[in-house]
Formats: structure tokens, sequence, C-alpha cells
């Protein structure tokens, strides 16, 4: 059955179908959420163990090496990566693709659970969690008072802001950075402690024994039960004073005689500032699903609503990553428009008619708008991958409409009613559109199934492209005969052709003569064009040109939170010079907005500050890269510290991970690698873990005389650990108020702790009583590693080298040339690891996606055209498309990264189109058409006058649809607008060129393939009826 004469016949019905689906498709496309980009769930998950102030030597072979050996037999492990620092050990285990997440989750938190009895018992429980990549923050605030303190101002954040602000649908959680948190300090007196033979430890544990509520059982009095309470808590500071300690000599003493009691502020560990001023910061995180633009905008509401309460509070945004969200949003639906006014422009200079340029614009609409209910099924967002793939297939979208619609005008042409020429043309043009569709789809959907992280990016990119496409077939077979039948008039014969068109056929009929040459020419083209890919550069994903960078400020370890606040404020001033800054956020030992979600996690640290930078407008400033090889020179003159400059996203850095068991040889190389990395020319930063070393201060126990006294090691690490530190969270007393617990910390004062004698003369507990330390143990200072990484079981040294604007590719090739890792020392090794590794994966994925296409095409050829050797003829545009592509790269300077990947493919759906219009009407040409009852015989044609007629009839469309098609990319290779083009600019220069070649080659090569495959075939077919001859003769059946 005919779908396009059913619907010229029922034009009801068929306007009422696409009522329907348009409908739906608005529908759906309201229910979708705008996000940056979709949200992956990667089997990737963390173990965090934590045990404050343990060293990380200490921490790697009691905690680390036990839980790695765990985690390592369980089934479909790729990779385990281990960051042990000062008290925190955290292991991100990925593994494959294929591996379901809660599955994951479960298997590791079995493993992890099985070794727990082995792990030291002062261990908290390690926590087990799936990384969330959309746990990273989209919004900043710094929050000031002039009416409230610092820890007013950092109780009202987590108190009052967290519970308005986690109320609202799509936020996930709420962080605080900077501030400071409210506690009671017992500052110890080590004289007095000493004289009243009392440890640190007794006092903390003794306090927490005494300061608790407790249940009492029940009592039956009277009629009913009573419950029965031990309250012994106090409420107040002074009270907490009161308290009166037993000791081991057997006597009492008051808690204020040995100590200080204040209710005071904790050590800050955390700091914000904006521009220069401290503020109290928080961070908004979005929950998983949810879409950045809907939270951003619910949660600035709240803060609106918040502010007209607290007039006195000022609250300041400083880091906005919902903003280039919704540029990009309304970016590309920006040049969703222009291009599909372009793309109608071009119909209309070629028809020079109103209403057939109507009929073809009326397709755009209606092929986008369906295919979000398909979107919308299948769960997909609005993000930056399907508007992508929606803003690259604009120009086909209109493509099937002006094929059908040119067809039909050539018919009207002919001196045909309009009824008549709809019905005949779309008979005689629909296995060519069908075709062209089913080999679009055929590219674009083995994207869709690509294995690792670039598959689950390419699923939402592959499906929508094809569901557009394939909503563009249903409106060119139902929607466009119909209205051209109903909406177009009968139309004078056209007197003359084109000058073009006549130029045309003298140079396909000079090919078609000299068939050797025509070939021979094509070849070279082919050879010539690959020997251009190794000129380009190499890249994965092009560096983003958004309006905010960051600063990394990173001080040797030991340092203070004074003294990374100080280079923090050093490096802030230094920027503020650097032009198109315009305003500075930091954070301080917290905080991660903007940071790379794929990055292993690890504890915060007081040495490392964050400077995120807001810059001007696009428009108004040079790309972002420039600007940050300004900041990089500016901070050449902070002293005593290592930056990094960059969002850290992709595009941005190169990780080159060495790995081996003995530490020293890797150090050793480390050095040598370092020092060769710093002689290749263009590279930002270069930061190695290497040599991070840190002061330590070392207690070593006399071992006989510790017996003779009865001191043991533990008991000695436990006294100094809460002298210094503060008893772990979990063993503090807690003062009861009315929304919150206040903790209780027991510890020596503030200058006893900048004291090494003070430290000596600590009391540890021995078997007749308490004893000084310098009698069992002897104290000195040394140095040990501040951070140890470890990849897959093996320590290693990472190097994380800024590109600065440089091709990924073309910084792996000059690192691995380099001397020092031609000649490593046995036992240490090179891994690939970030997004060297991820652009090895998506080419290798990439070629298969390719591959896989080509293969689908020619199966879809050989079903639609019931023959073998045609389809052929029709994939011979493939190679003439690609130098044009790569010319265009060329020429655009852009590297050979993902984007353009992506436009090669499709180059290949679009390159197939071209050459199927041409053959499908020279074989229907020479097969001619018997008499029906409307039309007469056509009679079957040479082969010559059939291929001639082709290109005589087809050109025209062909040329239209690669002008049309060309015209709707236009604006994204150009980058107007406002949304960031520097993902898709390379993608569109590639088909752009990639057309430009591909249509003038195949109207000219096509028509040759076609004859040398023809030829091919009458030979076969001779050659099988003489062998079947041969057969009849000899007997043989």
């Amino acid at each position: 059955m005919n779908i396009s004469a059913w619907s010229i016949r029922n034009p009801i019905a068929a306007s009422m179908l696409f009522v329907l689906l348009s409908v739906a498709g608005f529908i759906a496309f309201g229910a979708m959420k705008v996000q940056n980009f979709p949200d992956l769930d990667l089997p990737t998950i963390s173990v965090t163990a934590n045990l404050p102030g343990a060293a990380p030597s200490q921490l790697e072979t009691d905690v680390a090496r036990k839980l790695e050996n765990a985690l390592a037999p369980l089934q479909g492990l790729k990779h385990i990566t281990t960051k042990v620092q000062e008290g925190v050990v955290t292991i991100t285990a990925e593994f494959r693709m294929e591996k379901p997440v809660q599955e994951a989750v479960d298997d590791v938190r079995s493993a992890v659970q099985g070794v727990r009895a082995d792990l030291p018992s002062d261990l908290r429980d390690p926590i087990v969690q799936k990384i969330n990549l959309a746990g990273t923050p989209v919004l900043a605030y710094t929050v000031r008072s002039s009416r409230m303190d610092d820890e007013a101002l950092s109780w009202w954040v987590d108190n009052d802001v967290a519970k308005k602000l986690l109320s609202i649908k799509g936020v996930g959680a709420i962080n605080r950075v900077g501030g400071v948190s409210r506690e009671v300090r017992i500052a110890l007196d080590v004289n007095r402690l000493q004289s009243m033979g009392i440890t640190a430890a007794e006092v903390s544990r003794q306090i927490k024994l005494v300061q608790q509520e407790g249940s009492g059982g029940r009592m039956n009095l009277g009629v009913g039960e009573q419950p029965v309470r031990t309250l012994a808590t106090v409420k107040t500071a002074q009270e907490v004073g009161l308290i009166e300690l037993s000791t081991s000599r057997g006597t009492r003493v008051r808690l204020d005689q040995v100590a200080t009691v204040s209710d005071t502020l904790a050590d800050p560990r955390s700091a914000a500032s904006l521009n220069g001023t401290p503020v109290v910061g928080f961070e908004v995180v979005r929950s998983r699903g949810e879409s950045e633009v809907a939270v951003g905008r619910l949660v600035r509401q709240a803060l609106a609503d918040i502010r007209l309460n607290n007039p006195d509070i000022e609250i300041t945004e400083a880091f906005d990553f919902v903003t280039p969200v919704e540029e990009e949003y309304s970016g590309s639906l920006q040049l969703l428009y222009e291009g599909a006014i372009l793309a109608v422009l071009v119909v209309w200079l070629f028809l020079r008619d109103i209403r057939a340029t109507v009929v073809s614009a009326v397709a755009l609409p209606l092929s986008v708008i369906p295919a979000f209910i398909g979107m919308a099924y299948l769960g997909f967002s609005v993000n930056v991958v399907t508007l992508l793939a929606l803003s690259l297939v604009v120009g086909i979208l209109v493509d099937d409409a002006i094929v059908e619609v040119e067809n039909i005008v050539r018919h009207l042409r002919m001196g045909k009613s309009p009824y008549r020429a709809a019905m005949e043309a779309t008979e005689e043009i629909g296995l060519a559109v069908v075709a062209t569709t089913f080999t679009l789809i055929a590219v674009f959907l083995p994207t869709a199934f690509m294995s690792g992280i670039p598959g689950k990016f390419f699923k939402q990119f592959g499906w929508t492209a094809a569901l557009a496409v394939f909503a563009s077939l249903v409106v060119a077979r139902v929607l466009t005969p119909m209205m051209s039948a109903y909406m177009l008039k009968a139309m004078p014969p056209q007197t003359h052709e084109p000058k073009w068109l006549t130029q045309y056929m003298v140079w396909v009929t000079w090919c078609m003569r000299n068939r050797f040459k025509t070939m021979l020419m094509a070849t070279l083209f082919f050879v010539g064009s690959i020997m251009l890919v190794p000129l380009l550069p190499q890249g994965f994903i092009p560096p983003d040109d958004n309006s905010q960078t960051q600063v990394y400020v990173e001080l040797p370890p030991g340092s203070t939170l004074a003294q990374t606040s100080a280079s923090a404020e050093h490096a802030r001033q230094l920027l503020m010079a650097v032009p198109h800054v315009k305003s500075i956020y930091t954070t301080i030992g917290g905080g991660s907005a903007g940071t790379d979600p794929f990055a292993g996690g690890g504890a915060m640290e007081v040495r490392k500050a964050t400077l995120t930078i807001q810059l001007s407008e696009r428009g108004e400033r040079p790309r972002k890269q420039s600007i940050e090889n300004d900041i990089r020179t500016a901070l050449q003159q902070l002293p005593g510290v290592r930056t990094k400059v960059g969002l850290g996203g992709s595009g941005e850095k190169y990780i080159l991970v060495l790995t081996g068991e003995d530490p020293n040889a890797l150090q050793t190389t480390a050095m040598a690698v370092e020092k060769d990395l710093r002689t290749i020319e263009g590279l930002g930063s270069i930061a190695s873990t290497a040599s991070l070393v840190r002061p330590e201060i070392s207690v070593r126990p006399d071992f006989s005389k510790a017996a003779d006294l009865g001191v043991t090691s533990s008991a000695i690490s436990e006294s100094l650990r809460v002298a210094t530190l503060g008893d772990y969270d979990a063993a503090l007393a807690k003062l009861n108020l009315a929304q919150r617990q206040v903790p209780i910390v027991v510890k020596l004062d503030a200058d006893a702790r900048k004291d090494l004698s003070v430290l000596e003369r600590l009391m540890v507990p021995g078997k007749n009583g308490p004893v000084m330390l310098s009698q069992v143990a002897t104290i000195e200072v040394n140095g040990g590693p501040a951070v140890i990484d470890r990849y897959d079981r093996q320590r290693n040294v990472n190097f994380e080298i800024e590109l600065s604007g440089m091709p990924l590719g073309d910084v792996t090739q000059a690192v691995q040339k380099l001397p020092s890792l031609q000649a490593l020392p046995p036992g240490v090794k090179v891994v690939e690891v970030g997004d060297a590794e991820v652009m090895a994966e998506l080419f290798a994925s990439f070629a298969l996606a390719m591959l896989i296409g080509v293969l689908c095409i020619y199966i879809v050829l050989v079903l639609l055209f019931k023959g073998f050797l045609q389809p052929v003829t029709i994939l011979a545009a493939l190679p003439l498309s690609l130098g044009g592509a790569f010319v265009g790269l060329l020429i655009a300077q852009k590297s050979f990264s993902m984007p353009s990947l992506i436009g090669l493919i499709m180059l290949m759906g679009i390159a197939t189109k071209n050459s199927i219009l041409l053959v499908e009407y020279a074989i229907v040409a020479r097969r001619g058409q018997p008499a029906t009852d409307d039309t007469p015989a056509v009679p079957a044609m040479s082969r010559w006058d059939a291929l001639l007629d082709a290109c005589h009839k087809r050109a025209r469309p062909i040329v239209m649809t690669t002008i049309a098609m060309g015209a709707g990319m236009l604006p994204i290779a150009i980058g107007w607008g406002t949304a960031d083009t520097s993902f898709r600019s390379p993608m569109a220069i590639a088909v752009i060129g990639g057309l430009m070649t591909s249509t003038v080659l195949s109207l000219l090569v096509i028509p040759v393939v076609f004859t040398y495959l023809d030829d091919l075939g009458i030979w076969l077919k001779k050659a099988y009826l003489r062998w079947q001859l041969l057969f009849n003769k000899l007997g043989v059946r």
C-alpha cells in the first residue's frame, strides 16, 4: 500500500495525525528536564575510611592494602585508585560499564565488611557509596552580616538556610564552606595534671561517662507505669567546670582546678572570602535526574524570600553553573531556528515558489516536535548531547521534503494537475526517500550502542538523531504529498535550464567518456585526503569557553590555615590585575564548586585554596584559554606554592601516572620525568605528587622502660592524641542545647601545643599510676610522606599536566618520546588514566560504530535495491567526502577530536544520500515502466541515456539539499549567538567541508563507478552462464 497516495486521498486523517503528534510532542518537551550533560549512572564506587590523626604510611599498611586486597577479586573490577592522606583513606573502585551500579555497591560493601575485623578498632566504619556525577555544586553563595558574628552566621546557614533550601524539589545537599563551629573547650594545664597524677585521656573519658543521659528501666508506682531516666547532663560551660572527677590515686578533683573551661569556637579548618572579604559560604548541589535550570530558579526564589525576611544579611552569588546551562539551552534553540530559516531560504532561492517553500518549511518543526515524544519515553533530558543531535539534523530534516517537493514541481512543469503530479511524483521517488532515511538511521543508531563512558553519552545522541530523521521520513511520505496536492498550483513548463545545470551536464559527459582518468583523479583525491590526517592536531574534547575558571593554590605540607589564607590573598591581588577578571571567590580547605566529578576524591586540606574567577561575558573578551595564559604569567610572582589554572574539566589536563612497588626507584624516576616534562614547549604547570614530604613529630617508646612501668604504646598514642587534638568525635561528651549538641573537647591549651618540652612532661597511664612521657619515650622531629597515591594496588606518582590549549593527542605523543620514559628502570611502568584512556577507548568505539554503520547502510541498500553490486556504487561516495572534512578542519584550525568524529559519522549518511538519489533513478530509467490506467508506458533507456537522465533530473535536488544542509549548520560552524560553540563548531565544519566535496565529486564520479560495477555485473552473469553450460555438458547438476 502506498502511504503517500492514502494521505492524498484522506487529507483530514493525515492532518489530524500530525496535530496529535505535535500536541504530544509539546507536552513531552515541557516534561523533559533541562540539564548540562545527561546524568550518567557509572559503576564507580568510593570507599572512605577515617582514622583521625593517623599518618599516611601507617594507614597504607593498616587500612589501604587490606581494603584493596578485599576489593581486588570482585567480578568486573577495572581499576582501583587509592589516595592516602592524614587520617583518611579514599579508595575508588571502577567497574566495567556492563556491571549494574547497585550490584557493584553491594559487592564492595560486602568485601569491606568482610575485612572490618582486620582493620584497626579505632577506625570508623568505612563509608561505601557510588560516585554521583550530579553531586557537583551548581550554585555557590556567600553570606555577610553586620548584626551577627561568624558563629551565629554559620549556625544560621546550617540551620535556617539549609532547612529552607533542602525542602525545595531537586536540591540534593547544602554544604557550608568557611565559617566556624561552636565547642566547649577544656584547656588542660600540664603542671596541674602532673601534680594531681591524672592523664588527659582520663579527663576526657570521665567527662564522657558523667555528662550523659541514660535509661534506667521501668517502675510501676500506683496505677500506671513510669520509665526511669538518669539525668546527669549540665546546660552551660560554667557548670561543666564544676564537674568533679576521681583520680587514679583515689582523690577527687574539680575540673576547673586542672583546666580552663570556655564556651568558644573550634579551630577553623576551612575559610571562604569574596573579593578579599572573609565570608561564610554555602554550595547548592542538585539531586540526580533534576534540571540545573529548574533548581537554580527555585533556589533563587527561596533566597529572595530569605533576603526579604533578613534585610541585614547580605547574600551574594559567588559561583554560578546555572546560567551557562541556560545560555547553552537558549543559544542552541536559537541556532536551531537560524539553521531552519536558512535552510528554508535556500529552498525558496531554488524553487522561487512561495507555496512550494511553505510545504518544505512545514516539514522542519513537524519532524523535530514528534521526536520529543520518543525522547521523553526513553527518559532523555534536554542537554548538550540531545540539542547537539537536533542542531545537527536540522539540515537533514528538510531534505526529504525538498526531494519530494522538487520532484512534484518537476511533474507540475510537465503540465500535470497538482493532484496527479503529487500522486505520480511521490510514487516515483518513494523508494529513494525511504532508502536515504534508513541509511541515515543506520549511521546514527550504532553510536547509541558504543561501549564505555562515550557510549553512555552517545546513547542519547544516536537515538535523538535517529528519531528526528525517522519523523522527517513520516512527514515527507504523509504530509508533504498531501499538502502539495492541495496547496500547489499548476505551473507553466520550464522554458530554459539554469546555466550551472547545462555546464554540469557537459562535465559529467566528459567524465563518463574518460572513465579511467576520472577514477584515477578520484583515487588520488582520496589518498591525498588520508595524507592530511597526520597534519591535524588530535584531541579528545575541545576546551570550553565559559565565563568561569579556577586557580588552585597548593602550599607545602604542614602549612597552616593562616599561611594558606595569606598566599590565596596574594594570588587574588595578582589576579585582579589581569584584564577581564570580574570577581574572585576563594575557598580554603573545603568547597567543591567547579571541580571535576571524575577526579578521585580525597579529604580537604587546609594547605589548598581554590579561587573561582568570574570573567567578562563571552562577547566582550578573548577566548578563555588566552586569559588563562595571562593568569599563569601573573601567578609566576607567587612564591613557594604550586598553582593550577582551569576548571580541570575535559580538554584541560593530561594525567601521566608512573606505578611501581619500589618507592625509591619510583621517586628517582619521577624526578627525571619531571625534569624532562619541563622541556616540552607550550605546556602549562606540571604538578607531581612525588616530592610531598611533611614534617612529623616521632615519639619512640623505650620498650624496656615502658615494660617496667607498665606503659603500653597504645596508651601513649591515646594520651598524646587527646592532649593535642582531642578525642575522636564519637567519644566526645556533648552539651545539649535546644536545637543542637555542642561537643566538649579536652586538650592542652594552645601555647602548650607549641612547646616540645611540655609534651615530654605529659602524663601517660602506667600500672603504678601515671608516669611522665619523657621517662618511657624519646621525641624527635622527622619527615614522612604527606600523600600516598596508589593505582591498581601499587604505589604511583601522578603528574597533572595543564594542556593550556594544546591538543591532548599531540601532548601524549610528545610525552611518550621523552628519554626518561623510553628507558624506565625495571618494575616501574607508565599507566594511561583520565582523558587519555577515555580518548583511546573513544576512537576505538567510534571506529567500530563507523564500521557497523557502513555495514548497516550496505544491508539496508541491498534489501531496498534487491541486488549486491549497485549498493557498492552508493558506498563509493564515502571516501570522497573525507577530503573536504579534513581540509575544512585544517583551514579552521580545529583538532581531530570527538566532535569532528561525530561530524564524520554524519557525513557518511549524507554522502550516501546523494548517491542513492542518482543510482535509484538510473536503475528505474533503465528498467522503464509498463502502462497503467492513468499513465502511458515509459520505454526502457540505454545505460548511457539512463545515467545522463538521472544526472539531469537529480542534480537539482542533490545540490538543493546540500546547500540547505550546509546553510542549516552554518550558524553552528561560525558560532553565532550566546551559546558556547567550541564543542559543536568542529563538527559542523567537518560536515560542511565534507558536503561540498562529496556533492561535487559524487555528481561526477558516481556515474562512472556505476558503469564499472555494471560491467562487472554483466561479466559475472556471463561467467555464471558459461559455468552453467559447462556443468550441463558434463552432466553435473
